[in-house]
Formats: structure tokens, sequence, C-alpha cells
């Protein structure tokens, strides 16, 4: 039976802002939503798959879809995914990369001709991982940052940026049997560990996305049953109501876990203490990133990393 991998992340505590998202009047605004009768600021699951593309090129990793600083814009090594995709052997000698392989992707063509009965055509693969939406954990309280450009003023000179301080949460999924290489699933642990900035917190605003808590699931079912499981307590620690609920009516089997946390008093007493009667002992952000991966390599017969 295949098995899956599933995190949820809490980021730090930091000031979110959005450089080049969509404006109201003079203000650069935030996305948000309702949730849970509230509204919250959020980001997309795009733009934090887009972050852990950038960070394997920052490791050095081959990747398909290259973002070039100096020209603003991304470079394709393979843009027809000739080494996924041609009949023809013309992709032979072509690296499948590893950007390909975990997020998939995708290219429409309309057809050749107006009114043509030639139909258009679609190369696509789907992506294996699976990120949610992030959330912030506390409401959006609508603060705004007021600023003025340099040089000569005009009308539009003075703007205004919406700032939200919270920690965001989000999840993802992923099946390593569905990937061509089932060992860039212990590369995507590593860029979900070591995130820094995600689009949209650009420039003048630096957000870090890497986890202050994170708890991996390696397991053989299907169901994440642990996705937005943080809350805030009344103190500001993070709380785990959902998941422990969970782990104590049996739908989540502590072994499968691992937690990792940024600092030792992260969490609310409660949930700490509800850990340690389960046998879940949290270690640090990177030991428990290598502690999934561990698991992971043994479990899918992996070749150790550097052999």
């Amino acid at each position: 039976m295949s098995r899956h991998l599933f995190g949820l992340i809490a980021t730090p505590y930091g000031i979110a802002a959005n450089n080049r998202g969509e404006n109201d009047g003079n203000i650069t605004t935030l996305q948000k939503l309702l949730w849970n009768g509230e509204i919250h600021t959020t980001v997309s699951a795009e733009a934090i798959r887009w972050a852990i593309r950038y960070y394997w090129q920052r490791k050095g990793l081959p990747v398909n879809r290259e973002w070039l600083e100096e020209e603003n814009d991304h470079r394709w090594t393979d843009p027809r995914w000739l080494a996924w995709t041609d009949p023809d052997g013309k992709g032979k000698g072509r690296k499948r990369c590893i950007d390909d392989d975990v997020l998939g992707y995708m290219v429409a063509e309309a057809a050749k001709e107006d009114g043509s009965d030639t139909p258009g055509s679609a190369i696509k693969r789907r992506g294996p991982l699976e990120v949610t939406r992030a959330i912030s954990l506390t409401p959006f309280a609508g603060d705004i940052t007021f600023n003025a450009k340099s040089g000569t003023k005009t009308n539009t000179s003075l703007y205004g940026t919406e700032v939200h301080a919270t920690r965001y949460q989000y999840g993802f999924g992923l099946t390593p049997a569905h990937l061509h290489d089932p060992a860039h699933a212990l590369a995507v642990v590593e860029a979900v560990g070591g995130l820094s900035e995600v689009a949209g917190n650009q420039s003048r605003f630096l957000f870090d996305f890497s986890p202050e808590a994170v708890i991996f699931r390696w397991t053989e079912d299907f169901a994440p049953r642990m996705l937005y499981g943080f809350q805030l307590d009344e103190h500001g620690r993070l709380d785990l109501p959902a998941v422990l609920g969970r782990v104590l009516l049996g739908d989540l089997d502590p072994a499968e876990l691992v937690v990792g946390l940024g600092r030792p008093d992260l969490l609310a007493e409660s949930a700490s203490d509800a850990l340690k009667r389960h046998g879940i002992e949290p270690v640090g952000i990177r030991q428990a990133a290598a502690t999934v991966c561990t698991r992971m390599t043994q479990d899918l017969a992996l070749p150790e990393p550097g052999t």
C-alpha cells in the first residue's frame, strides 16, 4: 500500500504586507477571506509553490522554470517538456526536472486556425504536491501604514500599505509513489523547512515562511486529518485541539506524527502535556524534517543521500 506524507506548518510571528498585489486607490491590499466568521488575511498556494521552486533553484537543483532576478522574468530549460512528452524521442537526453515532477506543468494551445476542425491541445502533468492556502492565525484589524514617494510630489505620491502582524498556517500533502523520482519527496520536506520569503512579501517586506512549528505525518491513510489544526490560546501560544482530539479518539496514530518546534515554550501547556501523554516528544524543526526523511528513506527503500 502507498504511503503518504502530510504536513501542517505554523510560521513565525511577523508583519505581512504586499508590494505586488491589487490596489484599492493608493492602498496596496492584502488578500483576505472570511474565516470562522471573521476577516483573515491569506497567502495563495501558488505563492507557496513558487517559493518552493525558487528554494530548489537557490540550492542548485536543476529546475525547468528558472527565475531570473535581473530580468524579473522566467527562463525555461525545456519549454515544451520534451523530456516527458515527446513520442518521437526528441526528449532523449533531457533531464526531467524536480519542479516538473513535483509541481506539475500545463500549457494549453488554441486551434491553429479560427473555425478549424482541429481542436486545441494541452500538455500537462498534474503536480503530486498539494498545498493549501495559508490563513492568518489572527483576524485582520485593518492596519495601514502611510508613506510618500521620494522626489517631486504629485497627487499619487502618498500611498498606503495594508499590514498584518500575525502567524500563518498552511498544510500540504504528497504521495511519493506518484513522483517519477520518489526521492524528490525528501527535497519537498527540505524546502518546506527552509522557505524564506513567499511571493507577495517582496522588496521592502520580508516575512519568514519557514516553520516555527510543524507536524509531519507519514501514513498509509489517504486523508490528512490535521489541516488547519493550529489555533492560538489566550496567551498567544500555539494550541492543537483539533489534532489532539483526533489523536485521543484514534483517528491519528501518534506513532505516525513528528512534531517540530522553534522553541520549547511555543506550545500551550495543555498541548505540551497532551503530546507527552501520547508519547510524542517535540524536537527542533530541522530534526523533525530529518526524522521524517529517515522514515521515508527506509520505508521507500530510497538511496541514502550522497550515494
